[in-house]
């Protein structure tokens, strides 16, 4: 080659590889600010769902000896989980190191190590090749959903439970159950669930069937509160229920329509569909107790309000207006009597009714899921056979009632073997916030 060739060539070299860096520049993802806009506001919001939200909806339904107990338990459980989902909990959820689409293996069940201690995060971290927002936002909206599941489960055995016992029970909880079941649905190709198809757009089996199922074990192990059924156990601030209920209300918007995970349609559709089932569901429970009962009553619209946020959790993202109609009226009737008749039959105390609105609540959702994701019936899934897409659902209930009941009875066991799990009588009697904090939530 000539140097006048060589001379050339580098020439054309020189015009053309600022173009291809620019392209490669190019195509590299990018962050998008109303996308990462979105899911800061989406996390603040999931989070302001337990403190104050669920504290508050708890807090008002117990006796007012027990009022700050559970709003401790809340507040202790979002700092505790905090810290273990940065410390080994995001990585147990969304590591997918080993997995492969319809292989399975360990990692089918829960993640690995290498994002333990959020190793390698930086704030320039995208969360995948497509992703429009931080990984540090994804860390911190999902921590979220870790924190208030297990919060849920306080409904479950308020009034009675040793705060220490409470303490070490949820963080083996996290670890053994939340954290695994979050990985088997949601961490991608490869996961158990997600590879069996089960659709959960934002948590009806990871959050609400889970928390449910874990109340009612918690509930049946530690046996019923001293003087239930007979002693009148009324809630002592119904104002703290109803505004705990509407922060839910007002937080679950971030919780569904920040699922999808960008500001876009899906988004903008989980948003609708969360407002009618929640109304839907809220007008189901107050006119089922308004005929059953005689009155309409404000523990019951609040209830019902709660029972339609959780069924359409595992649907926001697949389901359109009328299928979220009837999931919400079907959560709302079927989570009343639950709630009320099936809880007084069985003889079970599920104080708050963890399970009986987040447990059957979540089955409902997670079933018509199934149902009203198909196109044929307005929705916005791939679903074309319903049929086989509610045994696909059914199996994922089934796979999650059975683990998460079976694990959660061998740590209460345990832990009732190790430190004791509930007060004396005594303590019991005074209360938990005199007996466990040396507190009083009222001093007249």
């Amino acid at each position: 080659m000539t140097l006048r060739k060589i001379a050339g060539l580098g020439a054309l070299l020189s015009l053309v590889m600022p173009g291809l860096a620019l392209a490669e520049e190019a195509a590299a993802p990018a962050l998008n600010s109303g996308d990462t806009a979105w899911m800061l506001t989406s996390t603040a919001l999931v989070l302001f769902m337990t403190i104050p939200g669920l504290a508050l909806f708890y807090g008002g339904m117990v006796r007012s000896k027990n009022v700050l107990s559970v709003m401790m338990q809340c507040f202790a459980i979002t700092g505790l989980i905090s810290i273990l989902w940065v410390i080994y909990g995001y990585s147990m959820a969304f590591d997918t190191t080993g997995m492969e689409k319809g292989v399975l293996n360990f990692n089918s069940f829960v993640g690995g190590f290498s994002k333990a201690f959020l190793s390698g995060v930086t704030p320039a971290n995208l969360t995948s090749a497509t992703a429009l927002f931080p990984e540090a936002v994804f860390i911190t909206f999902q921590m979220t959903f870790a924190i208030i599941t297990p919060a849920l489960i306080v409904g479950a055995f308020a009034e009675r439970m040793k705060f220490s016992a409470m303490l070490v029970f949820m963080g083996i909880w996290f670890t053994l159950v939340y954290a695994p079941i979050a990985h088997m649905v949601w961490s991608g190709d490869g996961a158990l669930l997600w590879d069996w198809g089960v659709l959960d757009f934002a948590g009806g089996t990871v959050v609400h069937i889970n928390a449910g199922i874990a109340g009612l074990v918690c509930c049946l192990v530690l046996g019923k509160r001293k003087g239930y059924p007979t002693t009148p156990m009324a809630p002592h601030n119904l104002g703290y229920t109803l505004m705990g209920a509407a922060m839910l209300w007002i937080g679950w918007f971030g919780f569904n329509a920040g699922s999808a995970a960008a500001a876009n349609g899906t988004a903008g559709m989980a948003m609708l569909v969360t407002q009618i089932a929640t109304a839907a569901a809220a007008m189901g429970w107050m006119f089922a107790e308004w005929i059953f009962h005689g009155k309409p009553s404000a523990l019951g619209i609040a209830s019902g309000v709660v029972a339609g946020l959780v069924a359409i959790t595992p649907a926001a993202g697949t389901v359109g207006p009328m299928g979220a109609l009837v999931i919400g009226l079907a959560s709302g009737v079927i989570c009343y009597f639950c709630a009320t008749t099936l809880k007084r039959k069985l003889g079970y105390d599920d104080s708050l009714d963890a399970f009986g609105v987040h447990g059957v609540g979540g089955i409902i959702g997670a079933i018509l899921t199934g149902v009203f994701a198909a196109p044929a019936l307005g929705g916005f899934g791939a679903v074309t056979d319903i049929g086989a897409q509610v045994w696909v659902q059914a199996k994922g209930v089934i796979f999650t009632v059975v683990y998460t009941a079976i694990v959660t009875y061998l740590i209460l066991k345990v832990l009732d073997v190790v430190m004791g799990l509930r007060v004396n009588e005594e303590e019991e009697s005074v209360g938990l916030d005199l007996a466990q904090h040396n507190e009083r939530g009222y001093n007249l």
